[in-house]
């Protein structure tokens, strides 16, 4: 079935205030009739029409201009992704002058008068700090619409897939995924009626089985690099598959981030993360993101986000934006480390098997070189030594310097047990088709310079192999 609803033009606004720039985008003609369009779902028209296709929430119009009150946004600048990483979506204390975006710690907002407020009402429903951490991530990833800051990676794709899909629906997961994610979809959404179907998204024929198989699918959800095996999705492939069929395409890029893995410029609808782990870098905050250049979409996941009462905090917001403003450097780092300390344990023959997309013995190496801006891979390193999954466990039991704990992406170098960890949630069986073994070991390498890391994993390693 077909629904038409009208698009009138929207005027591109610039404005200098960081509070008025909030304000207009809430009050923007684009942003209304978004917001008209999700409470009603559809709404039909005899002017102009774009047509909205409910056999698959595909939208097929061009998007709108948004209101925007930061400097690189306007079209004449194009700054390096270092560059954005520290100014753009971010701008002086209106008030103060201040350089640092002030922590807006409040509840309520004082409004002028009944149904006139300043762009803010009530902090469940948007925040000043917190808005400007969307910006800053928006700008990233290099689109013009906010990102949705959430209270968690998981809360994110919740947002994501209750926002997406209702009773009757399928969504198609990379079979290999966070364990929160398998959880979701096995436990929460099956008994809501959302099917979700596991499918080794690395081979593109096995996506288009599922999609024949499966009219109702509204979502492709992908991780690449997969957690913990570090497998990899050809994100252009599927998403030109995915939408043939009248799917979404959503990518989790935890791993890489927007400054080595762009999933929208390569033809997806949404990027997720968890940016508890690079973005924010530091092992201090929990938070997740949605990002799209779809400006439905966006009120979409806004309107998931005050719903389900997951909004990122504005203390965690600021320490998420002071870690971005490092990203680039940090995950650069982290990725020549990575590489270092790949080749030594490959190298090493008490080793038995080493993932990492940097690898020429990665059997992806190819497409990593080609998905992966400027042919760096990240700071995920997964491996298994001689001796099986005892000889593991006494490694990660024996490390020193690396710190055995279940996150990633920080300065600091964390070691993990994915089969009694995050993918505890996974059976036997399924973990072992899988390659996530009892012996297999995920480690996030982090700042610490190489030669500590693996002087540490030597000594560990000397004392698991004998």
């Amino acid at each position: 079935m077909m629904i038409a609803f009208a698009v009138e033009s929207t005027p591109t606004y610039y404005i200098s205030s960081f509070m008025q720039g909030h304000a207009s985008f809430l009050a923007s003609p684009s942003t209304q009739r978004a917001r008209a369009i999700h409470e009603s779902r559809f709404i039909m028209s005899s002017t102009t029409p774009c047509i909205l296709d409910r056999t698959s929430d595909r939208i097929e119009s061009s998007q709108p201009d948004y209101p925007t009150d930061d400097v690189c946004a306007s079209p004449d600048i194009e700054w390096d992704v270092q560059t954005r990483a520290i100014h753009s979506g971010l701008s002086p204390d209106p008030t103060t002058g201040a350089i640092l975006t002030p922590i807006y710690q409040t509840t309520t907002y004082v409004q002028d008068a009944v149904g006139q407020d300043r762009g803010f009402t009530y902090s469940r429903a948007g925040n000043p700090t917190v808005y400007a951490l969307e910006k800053q991530l928006a700008a990233l990833e290099g689109v013009d619409v906010p990102a949705v800051a959430y209270s968690s990676g998981l809360a994110a794709i919740t947002a994501l897939f209750l926002a997406e899909t209702s009773a009757g629906d399928t969504v198609i997961c990379s079979d290999v995924v966070y364990g929160g994610t398998v959880r979701l979809c096995k436990d929460i959404l099956s008994r809501f009626g959302v099917r979700a179907v596991f499918v080794d998204t690395s081979d593109i024929n096995a996506v288009e089985q599922a999609l024949t198989d499966n009219p109702q699918t509204r979502i492709v959800f992908i991780e690449s690099p997969a957690n913990p095996t570090l497998k990899l999705t050809d994100i252009q492939a599927v998403a030109t598959v995915a939408h043939a069929f009248g799917a979404t395409v959503a990518v989790d890029n935890t791993f890489l981030t927007a400054a080595l893995q762009k999933p929208i410029d390569l033809g997806a609808d949404i990027a997720v993360y968890s940016t508890t782990k690079y973005i924010e870098g530091h092992n201090s905050t929990v938070g997740g993101a949605l990002i799209t250049k779809d400006s439905l979409r966006y009120e979409l996941y806004k309107h998931a986000q005050k719903t389900l009462g997951a909004p990122q905090s504005p203390w965690e917001a600021w320490l998420t934006i002071r870690g971005l403003k490092t990203l680039p450097f940090r995950i650069r780092q982290h990725s020549i480390h990575a590489l270092e300390i790949a080749r030594w344990l490959e190298a090493d023959e008490r080793v038995a098997t080493v993932y990492y997309p940097g690898l020429p013995s990665f059997s992806q190496h190819e497409l990593a070189n080609r998905q992966h801006i400027n042919q760096l891979h990240g700071g995920m390193i997964s491996f298994e030594i001689q001796g099986g999954a005892s000889a593991g466990i006494t490694l990660m039991n024996n490390v020193e310097l690396c710190s055995l704990a279940e996150n990633l992406g920080a300065v600091e170098t964390l070691i993990t047990h994915p089969a009694s960890m995050t993918h505890a949630s996974y059976a036997d069986e399924e973990r072992d088709r899988l390659g996530i073994t009892d012996g297999l070991v995920r480690l996030s390498v982090g700042l610490e310079h190489p030669r500590d890391i693996i002087a540490d994993l030597d000594r560990a390693l000397h004392i698991a192999c004998t």
